[in-house]
């Protein structure tokens, strides 16, 4: 009953609009405007003010018998964005057109949602009272989740279609994400006259690049330092240099102790200098693991298997909403929707892989 032509022009239509973090609005309307053309209402909260953005986090309730399921999807994508187009190719692979991303992170999650209710609209279905959360600046450490009231939610379980990979494959674990900054401040000098009165900075901060883990590092974690900034000009001794870095961690509780890893690295090569340092950091999201023996796993697989799908769980290494989700009760898994190469401009999707998706998505709200 999936109308796969609607599947694909409804997906270009979302595509052409552009949405980036922290502006939403074209999506945002697009999707309620949707919703309300099915006779569903969705509500609009007010965590663009409090981030700073354009538009809020939606959230609508449908009807319908059993216990309530929770489905979500986020509005927002990374840059580069603006003009973005879909490119429906000869062998049903879609793509930009090469300057921007596509945008299936997470427009196909967002898709395969609408297309499930508009089959079970039309059709007259039953299905679960389900319940839907589109969320804003996911892209920012799930950013627009945080300000969700969660008092609203009557659900138990979720289903989040946000996930890269082959439709029928699912994340039931993910870890903590914490990033820091560590700034290295030295003493400034003339580089060719008085260098040995200044305190190298960069040099400080090089050291401990050197020796902090970064990789795989095995039972669950894994760490990268991205930035490293400082100095003025070439005949100054940098008083200053910052390193910006990430910590992700399966388990929750060691996850403080890595980071003070970080920091003591960060102080010995300091002091090795006469460099003293100062840092930030801020944990933005909660493991979480969901066990095969719970219900909503269950259901991925029963319905994958009427699918023909390989009902797949596994752990993957990147966040999403449903780290927030599982943080405030709500037991939930991340469902791959054929989203290939997210955050960057040869990312794609496929015209069965999206098709598939919404066929995933009404079979989990049927009844």
């Amino acid at each position: 009953m999936v109308n796969k032509n609607r599947v694909i022009d409804r997906f270009k239509e979302m595509v052409a609009l552009d949405s980036p973090s922290l502006n939403e609005r074209l999506v945002c309307d697009y999707i309620k405007n949707y919703l309300f053309s099915l006779g569903i209402t969705a509500i609009e909260d007010n965590a663009g003010e409090k981030l700073g953005g354009t538009t809020g986090n939606l959230y609508a309730f449908i009807e319908g018998e059993g216990e309530p399921i929770l489905f979500s999807a986020h509005m927002d994508t990374v840059e580069p964005s603006h003009g973005k187009v879909a490119v429906v190719h000869d062998d049903g692979t879609i793509t930009s057109n090469g300057d921007t991303v596509l945008g299936s992170d997470d427009l196909a999650g967002v898709n395969a949602i609408l297309e499930a209710l508009t089959v079970i609209k039309e059709n007259d279905l039953p299905h679960r009272p389900i319940e839907l959360v589109f969320t804003v600046s996911e892209e920012t450490h799930c950013g627009g989740v945080a300000y969700f009231d969660f008092s609203k939610l009557k659900s138990k379980g979720a289903y989040v279609f946000d996930m890269d990979g082959d439709v029928g494959t699912a994340a039931s674990s993910a870890p903590s994400i914490l990033s820091y900054t560590v700034k290295f401040h030295g003493k400034s000098a003339h580089a060719g006259f008085a260098a040995h009165l200044g305190v190298h900075a960069v040099k400080a901060a090089a050291l401990a690049v050197t020796k902090i883990p970064c990789g795989s590092l095995g039972d669950g974690v894994s760490a990268n330092v991205g930035i490293i900034e400082g100095g003025k000009a070439t005949n100054i001794v940098p008083d200053l240099c910052s390193i910006t870095g990430e910590i992700r961690c399966f388990n929750d509780d060691d996850i403080d102790k890595r980071f003070n890893e970080v920091l003591d690295i960060c102080n010995e090569c300091a002091a090795e200098f006469g460099a003293t340092t100062e840092e930030e950091h801020n944990k933005h999201i909660k493991a979480f693991a969901v066990p095969d023996s719970n219900e909503v796993v269950k259901r991925f697989k029963e319905c994958c298997t009427r699918l023909g799908f390989s009902g797949e769980c596994y752990p993957t290494f990147g966040g999403s909403d449903n780290n927030v989700f599982c943080e405030h009760g709500i037991d939930g898994i991340v469902v791959a929707t054929a989203m290939n190469n997210c955050h960057a401009v040869n990312e794609f999707t496929t015209v069965d892989g999206l098709t598939n998706a919404a066929k995933l998505a009404l079979e989990l709200m049927k009844i």
